[in-house]
């Protein structure tokens, strides 16, 4: 049985059990936590500890962090807060869309170097070792030095084996250049997930990735730019297409991130990431997943979706 490294240990992949493969236990920046903690707030660990032993109590077994050095990875909080919580979590190596003017010039094989390190040694001054790799790009296409990003994540994936999870702009097609990306560095497209893919409705767009042999991450609920219904909809029709293998839905949830003041001066309780969201990592085991069976979508499917399809992408089936 293969296994996949978790802030915690290895763990078997048949042992993850419902999984949302793209979640944040906190988004900040490189370095905020130690530098300037209370911006995220008091009792900041112990929020965390909360809203993740909630989503254990009513069934979420393991979730994907997503947070990448450049969004303010604190790979030991993960450990405590996966530790008091019970659910594992898988947290990334890779880079999102913040690359500061000092890595120009940087060379893709540089940074594959680094990710690699992360995954078979740890993080630095730890033995926490990424489960999974990350890139990124967004409304303005793979800029330069994002494509430095997506090609070191390419080289680190053929090193080591792990999955690619792919933050994308599916309004701009963008997943077009980072798959052609992957081809040029001979990455096998079985072992990469195209995410945010339900910030639009264009199920044919949809089709084509998946039809490249990747994944979808239909993650990001209840989400801004598409309605959670129409994201249930969308999600619906692919797996009446067929698609339900390859399907992989989640949040995109942020527990942690920095308090802004309000107009008045007074602080809020939540950041602003919070406020559509109240149930946090439980949204789609309180809304979508109901929904889902009025649409008359079977029990084994949400099996498929939420424990065989996350088992089935590790293990690179």
């Amino acid at each position: 049985m293969n296994t996949v490294n978790t802030v915690t240990g290895p763990v078997s992949t048949g042992a993850l059990g419902f999984t949302l493969m793209h979640e944040h236990v906190m988004v900040s920046a490189s370095g905020l936590y130690d530098s300037y903690p209370d911006l995220l707030g008091s009792d900041r660990e112990k929020k965390a500890i909360a809203s993740l032993t909630r989503a254990r109590q009513e069934g979420i077994a393991t979730i994907v962090d997503a947070t990448t050095f450049d969004l303010g990875r604190k790979a030991q909080l993960l450990a405590h807060v996966s530790r008091e919580s019970g659910v594992n979590i898988i947290n990334a190596t890779g880079w999102w869309l913040d690359v500061p003017r000092f890595l120009t010039g940087v060379s893709a094989n540089q940074m594959a170097v680094e990710f690699i390190r992360d995954v078979e040694e740890g993080f630095r001054g730890t033995d926490i070792k990424a489960g999974i790799l990350k890139c990124a790009a967004d409304f303005e296409n793979v800029t330069p030095p994002l494509e430095t990003m997506a090609r070191a994540v390419a080289r680190a994936h053929l090193r080591t084996g792990l999955p690619i999870m792919v933050h994308s702009f599916p309004t701009g097609h963008v997943a077009r250049t980072q798959i052609k990306i992957f081809k040029e560095e001979g990455v096998d497209l079985t072992r990469v997930k195209i995410d945010h893919s339900n910030d639009t409705t264009d199920t044919d767009y949809l089709k084509w990735i998946l039809d490249q042999g990747c994944y979808l991450g239909l993650d990001r609920y209840p989400g801004r730019l598409v309605s959670p219904h129409m994201r249930t909809v969308t999600l619906h029709k692919l797996i009446e297409l067929g698609y339900a293998e390859r399907l992989c839905p989640s949040h995109d949830c942020i527990c942690l991130a920095v308090l802004k003041e309000n107009p008045d001066g007074s602080m809020p309780e939540e950041h602003e990431f919070a406020r559509n969201n109240q149930h946090e990592y439980l949204y789609i085991k309180k809304e979508v997943i109901p929904e889902l069976k009025e649409m008359g979508v079977s029990e084994e499917t949400i099996t498929t979706l939420f424990v065989d399809n996350p088992r089935r992408f590790f293990e690179g089936e």
